[in-house]
């Protein structure tokens, strides 16, 4: 069985998740909770677009990455760890609602795949 995943529907999904969390964040936490928010939601987006722009370049290819590749993968996490401490410590925004928003993508692609189960099923 193989699954197709279609990047630019995760993408659709992601920000209308993420649209609808930052409208729960703000109402709920504040402005600050909601920035945080907003944050993890965009580094998530980010972050599931460049694994798939990898792995299509390797799959289309069949070589390794480039250099550059491989080292910005390394250096987007510590990108990340950086903007995770900015985001808790300078903004003052809760850890928790800044994990929600780093989990955006994680469902986006979940339902993704119960899209691709339901279609396959007609």
């Amino acid at each position: 069985m193989t699954v197709d995943l279609s990047l630019s529907r995760i993408t659709r999904i992601a920000i209308a998740i993420g649209i609808a969390g930052l409208s729960v964040a703000l109402a709920l936490r504040g402005l600050r909770d909601a920035a945080g928010f907003l944050i993890g939601a965009t580094l998530s987006i980010v972050s599931v677009r460049s694994w798939f722009h990898l792995a299509g370049a390797i799959g289309a290819s069949g070589e390794l990455p480039s250099a550059g590749s491989v080292v910005f993968l390394v250096l987007r996490y510590i990108l990340i760890a950086g903007a995770v401490y900015a985001t808790i410590y300078v903004l003052g925004s809760s850890p928790g609602v800044l994990i929600l928003g780093l989990l955006v993508s994680f469902l986006a692609v979940i339902l993704e795949l119960a899209w691709g189960q339901a279609a396959s099923k007609k």
